[in-house]
């Protein structure tokens, strides 16, 4: 690996961390108790509106 691709690697690895440790802090913290429990995916009011969306 060159010296070009290695600065390159890092720059990536270091901006993807920033970003982490970013979002981490600003984001707001997500409330398990009003989220839907996994297994009713796809439960609830039907779709509609676009073709895409129709049953």
């Amino acid at each position: 690996m060159n010296k070009l691709t290695s600065v390159r690697v890092v720059v990536f690895w270091a901006f993807l961390v920033g970003f982490f440790i970013w979002d981490w802090h600003t984001a707001q913290p997500v409330n398990l108790h009003l989220e839907a429990p996994i297994i009713a995916i796809g439960s609830g009011q039907a779709p509609s509106g676009g073709h895409c969306a129709t049953f």
